[in-house]
């Protein structure tokens, strides 16, 4: 059995981890609601963006701009990993890392990858695994950023496409579903997919698609939304990442307080039974002298 000096300098270094964990879960805390808000302030914005230009896309066909149209043979492939600049956030990094390398473990022998890397914790594992680093961004994701981070890197991005140095982009971020669940996604940015419509089912049956007037042209008007949809969607992937590290964060670091509590109460037991332990043998030396001293 530990001594008792052993069990308090436990004791009192579970408390101080526990003030820390507290402390974090706080901040955690305070930067998710105003990350939240923004999140969900964007997101109406991204949908109707992709209702309207998949309307527009749907009219003008793939032939009104190269970013709608595939290439014949993928060769090589810039993928963009959204990870956080920090730790103790329990395993959303690892998801999201481990669905970057489940994509490029399927994708077949004679196709390159390059790397873009968005937080600290995705630079450092391409770094480990050797790969082309084309890009980092570190201090972005968990901070307050704006619309000119997505700019920038969306017009990287295309400019490759369209000068033949990539054949496709894809983006790996942190889609946000709730405090507890938080899921890894994989969203091709380049070139640009088939949007989907969604329409309305009028009192008849009948689906109805909205039909947008535009002025000027369908194909004219392609031009400038296709390029601001890539960085519609590098804002919103960016700002899900860092709204669900917060969320991760928060959970891990109210996982850890709760398993500083239960350790202070199997240390606390064990204190007693030290103590009580302790008091047994004082009482037992006792006893002993004062028969010795009777005989």
């Amino acid at each position: 059995m530990p001594s008792l000096k052993d069990v308090q300098n436990k004791i009192s270094g579970v408390k101080k981890t526990r003030q820390i964990t507290k402390a974090m879960n706080m901040v955690a805390a305070s930067r998710l609601r105003g990350a939240q808000l923004k999140m969900e302030a964007f997101r109406p914005y991204a949908d109707k963006f992709g209702q309207v230009l998949g309307s527009l896309a749907e009219r003008a066909g793939e032939d009104a701009s190269p970013l709608l149209t595939p290439k014949d043979k993928v060769k090589k492939i810039l993928l963009v990993l959204c990870t956080s600049d920090r730790g103790l956030c329990g395993g959303f990094n690892f998801n999201l890392i481990q669905k970057a390398q489940n994509y490029m473990a399927g994708l077949e022998s004679d196709v390159a990858v390059d790397m873009v890397n968005f937080g600290k914790r995705g630079r450092d594992w391409a770094r480990k695994e050797g790969l082309n680093r084309v890009q980092e961004h570190i201090g972005i994701v968990g901070a307050r950023f704006g619309f000119n981070v997505a700019s920038d890197s969306g017009a990287f991005f295309i400019k490759g496409f369209l000068e033949g140095e990539y054949d496709e982009v894809h983006i790996i971020y942190s889609q946000f579903i709730s405090m507890g669940k938080q899921v890894p996604v994989l969203q091709q940015l380049v070139p640009i997919p088939p949007i989907e419509v969604e329409g309305t089912v009028e009192e008849d049956g009948q689906e109805y698609l909205p039909e947008h007037i535009c002025e000027p042209s369908a194909d004219a008007l392609l031009a400038d939304l296709l390029p601001r949809n890539v960085y519609v969607q590098i804002y919103k992937a960016l700002l899900e990442t860092s709204t669900s590290e917060q969320a991760a964060r928060m959970t891990a670091m109210d996982n850890a307080t709760k398993a500083c509590n239960d350790m202070l109460d199997e240390l606390t037991l064990l204190y007693n039974k030290a103590r009580q332990s302790a008091v047994t043998t004082e009482l037992m030396d006792i006893v002993g002298g004062a028969e010795a001293l009777k005989g």
